[in-house]
């Protein structure tokens, strides 16, 4: 039987639903003071580590990216012990050269989404993490190299405007989006990523386009159908990548995500409700020690 850890995530979107390879499978229900997570999270071995899978919008694709519980997905995954999470996703292209079946694994993002609870704290407590460099540095130079040894074409770099959805772009805002330097669009990088930093866990990005928006005036406009017919076709070099990246994965962090709440806590941990501290106690055990753990 595993033990119930993992030391890496693959949190699958759109057509990525199962992580195949998985030894020793365990699906475990978790329940946070957020909420359960989109779905169960299934745990194995993958070569010998201790994987977590979590289908973003549940299994069969029932949950909107507005509705997603992402606060409750990076905390289940933080109370596993997580210290990297490779994301898959579907993105459409804004560029001629990132063409559909390209992958990208992006380093910025453009926050473009509305209303969606985007941080652990408050009740209490302030923080304020770094986020200059959105992705982690180091998981994105495996991600990058493991997707390039499956043979697909990759762009390594770019940044990812994230809107809110559910509905596609406007000619108009597509056109605005590239002016602003966008390369490639999407709907559930944030809050993820804002949430793993706060979490200290790593956190990057296999983007696959699976569409030109609907900039490009030699292509038809993008369509549900379009992107996951697009994207079930990548599903096969986006599983390649992930297996090797999580054996590439450094032996230990030497990244800044590992650290990003030691400076980032503004309120002194005594002046904190206890109620808050508990919450937050998988976050803050590193600063807080026995006070918070109990």
């Amino acid at each position: 039987m595993v033990e119930q850890r993992a030391r890496a995530a693959v949190v699958g979107g759109s057509g990525f639903y199962q992580m195949q390879g998985l030894t020793d499978v365990q699906e475990l229900r978790i329940d946070t003071p957020y909420g359960p997570p989109s779905d169960v999270i299934t745990l194995g071995l993958v070569d010998g580590m201790s994987v977590a899978f979590l289908a973003r919008h549940g299994i069969g694709h029932r949950i909107l990216p507005s509705e997603l519980p992402a606060r409750a997905n990076i905390y289940a995954l933080k109370t596993l012990g997580v210290e990297f999470i490779i994301s898959v996703s579907a993105v459409g292209s804004l560029r001629e050269d990132i063409e559909p079946l390209h992958m990208v694994v992006p380093d910025q993002l453009i926050d473009r989404t509305r209303g969606r609870p985007s941080t652990f704290f408050g009740e209490g407590l302030v923080a304020h993490v770094a986020f200059g460099d959105p992705f982690c540095p180091d998981l994105r130079a495996v991600l990058s190299s493991s997707t390039r040894e499956t043979g697909a074409i990759l762009h390594n770099g770019g940044n990812y405007v994230v809107i809110e959805g559910p509905a596609f772009s406007t000619r108009a805002e597509s056109n605005l989006y590239r002016t602003w330097g966008a390369d490639i669009i999407g709907m559930t990088a944030l809050p993820e990523a804002k949430l793993a930093r706060e979490a200290e866990i790593c956190y990057a990005v296999l983007a696959c386009s699976t569409d030109y928006d609907c900039w490009h005036d030699t292509h038809e406009d993008v369509t549900a159908e379009m992107i996951v017919a697009n994207l079930l076709k990548n599903v096969e070099v986006s599983r390649q990548a992930v297996r090797l990246a999580l054996g590439g994965l450094p032996a230990e962090r030497k990244c800044p995500c590992r650290h990003a709440l030691r400076d980032a806590i503004v309120t002194p941990l005594e002046l904190v409700p206890e109620a808050t501290l508990g919450r937050l106690a998988p976050l803050l055990d590193a600063y807080a020690g026995e006070r918070v753990s109990g």
